[in-house]
């Protein structure tokens, strides 16, 4: 295999000093996952990596990023030693952004990031080397780390840039230098750590102070925070594509159909039809893959390709993934469906996965219970400053819910959702998800459409694993809906 890094390279671009010559073919931060001959990187974050460099030698790391040699570590082990790691790593992922011909392509926003992002990856995989952001690798070092992974015959690189607090995404902007920027959306997230929606809009719109000279900023055409966006790119003279469903928008949205089990979409592309689907129900999806399909445009691909390439695309675990649980060894529809939307939540991305819900279609007459049912399970929504209890509280007043059969609710915050319901619809609620977890057998039954969404604070996703539990003959016969 082909060297990633050499220890010439390697310490070129870190200024570092190699105890012995190595080549690398992978970078990693954690022996759970490392792979033979990768560069191990001792980050110290909850844990200090520094404790697991014997380890990760003896699993074939072909050296390790250090600024000490660690304990029970030989002086001649292959180690590169410099003097803080992570400004290390931001060294060799700037080198890597450096040394590669690659077109790149930053995604940020409120809700969306890894969604839109893992489309960019359907469409550019059809069309080239694709090289995109693991899980989400979006912060301090995910992006640094990010762009020391990418091969140097990378066509495309999709960096996905998140933060928590101001301030946070123009250097890691500057650090990716993208050619393409996407902002998927401005949300009511991490309230607690901005004034207002305006200033979430600013931090936003940051990730154009990366741009590459000439580039372009795909961004949302239907928001209140729009002229913000807009006006930065203005400020640093980037070529400006639109999309969402006004009439100003360069890619518009004109129709959304949720099926089933897809999204179809009917858009304009600078007023050429197009016509497309996704296989998930959700007009959220149907926006981000709008916004994926302007970047593919931007970067001069075959928009037609793309298009299809998108058909691909399902949502991940954790984000809205859909998949058949049976409840009967024998009986197939005995059986229901779990919609796993467990990562993240924020009152923009709650709503529209009560959409999903609500548009989906329970199964009568199989169950114990005589009508199927819609069944949301819903976790605390986190960061969200000092109107979190009534941002809570509103979500009763959603369209969809009066779709919704049962609500069970998890967590202090989400006792003010549980509270504001109707009785006849107030299922449990519990403080924390490993009580609720604990009666995953008494929530569900054959024919029910059940959502489990909240922040990943929230560990909802405790609640997902008893659900898929339930399941018999095991993980060999749940199955993903088609």
């Amino acid at each position: 295999m082909t060297a990633l890094w050499t220890s010439a390279q390697a310490v070129a671009a870190t200024g570092g000093r190699a105890t012995a010559a190595f080549a690398a073919t992978g970078v990693s931060i954690d022996t759970r996952s490392l792979q033979p001959g990768d560069l191990f990187v001792a980050l110290k974050d909850l844990r200090d990596g520094h404790n697991f460099v014997a380890q990760a030698l003896e699993k074939g790391a072909a050296a390790a990023l250090v600024d000490r040699v660690p304990e029970g570590v030989a002086e001649d082990a292959p180690l590169l030693i410099v003097p803080d790691v992570l400004a290390a790593l931001t060294a060799l992922g700037a080198a890597g952004r450096a040394r590669s011909g690659a077109k790149v392509i930053g995604i940020t926003g409120s809700v969306g990031k890894t969604s839109t992002k893992e489309m960019l990856r359907a469409v550019l995989e059809g069309q080239g080397r694709a090289h995109v952001a693991e899980a989400s690798f979006n912060n301090h070092w995910g992006v640094p780390l990010t762009l020391a992974r990418m091969p140097v015959d990378s066509d495309y690189a999709v960096i996905e840039i998140g933060m928590n607090h101001p301030g946070e995404i123009a250097p890691l902007a500057r650090l990716a230098r993208p050619h393409v920027a996407l902002i998927t959306t401005v949300a009511a997230v991490h309230l607690e750590a901005f004034e207002n929606i305006e200033a979430i809009a600013h931090e936003k719109a940051a990730i154009l102070d990366g741009l590459e000279p000439g580039g372009t900023a795909v961004l949302p055409a239907d928001l209140d925070t729009t002229p913000i966006l807009t006006g930065k790119a203005a400020q640093v003279g980037a070529q400006v594509v639109l999309f969402g469903a006004g009439a100003e928008a360069d890619f518009r949205l004109l129709d959304v159909q949720l099926k089933r089990d897809a999204t179809i979409v009917r858009a304009e592309a600078r007023a050429l039809p197009l016509l497309f689907k996704v296989r998930s129900p959700g007009r959220h999806f149907a926006a981000n893959a709008l916004g994926a399909l302007a970047v593919a445009q931007a970067l001069g691909l075959d928009l037609s390709v793309a298009a299809l390439d998108l058909g691909r695309w399902q949502p991940p675990a954790g984000r809205g993934m859909r998949e058949v649980i049976p409840l009967d060894a024998v009986q197939d529809e005995m059986a229901f469906e779990l919609i796993d939307d467990a990562f993240n939540a924020s009152p923009t991305s709650m709503a529209a996965a009560l959409e999903v819900l609500g548009a989906a279609e329970p199964t009568d007459g199989i169950g114990r219970v005589a009508r199927g049912r819609r069944i949301a399970i819903l976790g605390d929504m986190l960061e969200l400053g000092p109107d979190e209890i009534a941002l809570h509280e509103a979500i009763a007043k959603h369209p969809m819910m009066e779709r919704i059969e049962t609500v069970h609710c998890v967590g202090p915050r989400m006792k003010a959702l549980w509270q504001a319901l109707p009785r006849t619809q107030r299922g449990e609620w519990h403080e924390t998800a490993p009580e609720l977890a604990a009666r995953a057998h008494h929530l569900v039954d054959a024919g029910d459409v059940v959502l489990v969404k909240g922040s990943k604070g929230s560990k909802v996703s405790l609640v997902v694993d008893a659900l898929r539990k339930l399941g018999q003959a095991g993980a060999a016969r749940s199955r993903r809906t088609p």
